[in-house]
């Protein structure tokens, strides 16, 4: 197990700008467990994870100093580390310095419940907290053989992003299947303009390649050479090289879909709700909407990215940090940290309550989560992604075929993970 876990922290974690510090249970505090300074005597819990924008950071701080006003005998240490946050935590757990409780990304938690170093939360959960109330996908990330390591305290789906002007000159309706995506993109690409700005990667396309019943992982090994899951990712491939409808940012100038689209060489991208934010600072003249991503077969789909708060084994403060976790993800924390909509609440009841269901913009992101596909599969997901990257890039380039840079990919991954076993 631990030469698996060595192995892997060589690779960063997918999201962009982590974080983490903190020392657990060598802070001059009481090293009784089950202590939250009842004796009057202050606690100290450490919180590390990434750092966001600004704004976040306010609603963050303004969030713990509502939990420390509630709970004056827990003092609650911050700490934000900004680069290899995976690589620091795995490390500083290892050597029994890891923090309290921290930030994990569903992403990453399959791999890290393995190996024993989370604390299981079900038996300090009470009715009162309400569990049901969580999106149940979103949760699921963060279990394990029925035991919970984890609360989610906020995410995104994907959503279709349109630009409403450009939609309005070619005639073209929002799309809601993915044949009429593919038609309104050949439409709309003109001009310098193409009708979809793609991420080719497999954080972005792992809902669709799935689409035709194939399996991107199978028994914690990648399956996705599978002609199924060829079938069902070949038409990005096609808009790129056929219809020459689709381009990926880098290749007109930008780096991501947001950007792309809101410089107007995109009609159309498939982004989460960190756009909105991005687009209305950057390029708020834009006209766009937002809907549901365009049925597979059928079938409505989408990604979901979420990130949890978990508790360190090791912690000396298991109670204070649990109240902690509690606050933070319960309804009037997650109320606090997502009310200016940086961050979409898990709770359903909270999403309700700010109104972010029935929002213009961020309405088909919410909706999307009862039925999304948790980015998150298993312990060596980081390594199948690595390589399917690498090659369905040079795929949807046209070096060379989908299905020889898929089985060229699959077996490359796969020698990887029977190395680390």
């Amino acid at each position: 197990m631990k030469k698996k876990w060595f192995a892997g922290l060589t690779m960063s974690t997918l999201l962009a700008g982590s974080v983490l510090a903190g020392c657990s249970g060598d802070n001059g505090e009481s090293s009784d467990q089950g202590s939250s300074g009842g004796d009057g005597e202050k606690v100290t819990v450490t919180l590390a994870g990434w750092g966001g924008n600004p704004q976040e950071q306010e609603l963050l701080q303004q969030t713990l100093d509502d939990f420390e006003a509630k709970n004056p005998d827990i003092d609650v240490k911050h700490e934000v580390i900004a680069d290899q946050y995976m690589d620091v935590m795995k490390t500083r757990l290892i050597g029994g310095e890891g923090p309290d409780v921290f930030y994990l990304d569903a992403f990453e938690a399959p791999a890290l419940i393995e190996t024993g170093v989370l604390e299981p939360l079900d038996e300090y959960v009470t009715d009162e907290f309400d569990t049901a109330d969580f999106e149940k996908p979103l949760l699921e990330a963060f279990q394990k053989d029925g035991a919970t390591y984890g609360f989610p305290k906020d995410f995104s789906t994907l959503a279709l992003f349109y630009n409403k002007q450009m939609l309005a000159d070619a005639g073209v309706e929002v799309p809601q299947t993915w044949e009429e995506f593919r038609a309104a993109a050949k439409k709309l690409t003109k001009d310098g303009v193409y009708g979809y700005g793609v991420a080719p990667e497999l954080a972005r396309q792992y809902f669709l390649a799935e689409s035709s019943g194939g399996s991107i992982v199978t028994d914690d090994r990648a399956s996705f050479a599978d002609s199924k899951v060829v079938e069902a990712i070949q038409p990005v491939i096609d808009m790129h090289n056929v219809d020459k409808s689709a381009a990926e940012p880098k290749e007109v100038g930008a780096s991501w879909g947001a950007e792309m689209f809101g410089q107007g060489k995109a009609a159309m991208v498939i982004e989460g709700n960190w756009a909105i934010p991005f687009m209305e600072e950057t390029f708020p003249d834009i006209e766009y909407g937002t809907a549901e991503v365009p049925a597979i077969k059928g079938e409505k789909a989408t990604m979901a990215y979420t990130v949890s708060y978990v508790m360190n084994k090791e912690s000396q403060q298991k109670e204070a940090s649990w109240k902690l976790i509690e606050y933070l993800t319960g309804k009037e924390g997650m109320e606090t940290w997502t009310s200016k909509g940086f961050a979409l609440p898990t709770r359903k009841s909270v999403a309700e309550k700010l109104g972010y269901d029935q929002d213009e913009l961020r309405g088909p992101i919410v909706t999307g989560a009862s039925y999304a596909t948790v980015w998150a599969n298993g312990t060596n997901l980081p390594i199948i992604t690595n390589n399917f990257n690498n090659q369905f890039v040079s795929a949807f380039l046209g070096d060379q075929p989908l299905d020889e840079a898929l089985k060229a990919a699959e077996d490359q991954a796969n020698s990887e993970i029977d190395a680390n076993q």
